[in-house]
């Protein structure tokens, strides 16, 4: 699939009980809109699955079930969250997991969603097929490693 460098995006992160989007659900959900290459709105919130939080993703997350107690829940935010993602390339880290788990939250509230999606997993493995793991953080210094080295080269070069 390709993309126009200028389309809008948005960035996703989310936090859920388990890994199986058909009976776990969303605990936690980060968005970050960006247009023209600049970021236009940073948005979060906890979310009430409705679910006991598992101990293992408690401890994984830091999310405890107190804290989503008076969250929202998520067919309380479907409205507004379907209207940040509209029109805009689904950007994630392994985003067939954040995807599919929306997809399946936004079925439930009787919304139906699809997005084109940009994994940056599978961008990673493209631009950094020497990196033994490409999980966020080997991403990030691999892409902070080539842009410090860059920069230093820039810096040398005689003007």
């Amino acid at each position: 699939m390709t993309y126009d460098l200028e389309s809008p995006l948005a960035v996703v992160d989310l936090e859920t009980t388990g890994s199986q989007p058909a009976w776990d659900r969303i605990t936690e959900i980060g968005v970050i809109e960006v247009d023209g290459f600049e970021v236009s709105s940073e948005w979060s919130t906890l979310v009430n699955p409705g679910a006991a939080i598992p101990a293992p993703i408690q401890a994984l997350t830091g999310i405890t079930c107190e804290m989503v107690a008076r969250a929202p829940s998520f067919a309380e935010l479907a409205a507004g969250l379907y209207e940040r993602l509209a029109g805009r390339v689904f950007v994630a880290h392994n985003a067939r997991f954040d995807y599919g788990f929306l997809k399946h939250e936004f079925a439930r509230a009787d919304r139906s969603f699809a997005a084109r999606v940009l994994c940056t997993v599978k961008l990673s493995r493209r631009l950094f097929p020497d990196v033994e793991g490409h999980h966020l953080d080997a991403t990030v210094l691999s892409t902070q490693s080539r842009i410090s080295r860059h920069r230093h080269r820039r810096d040398r070069q005689c003007t």
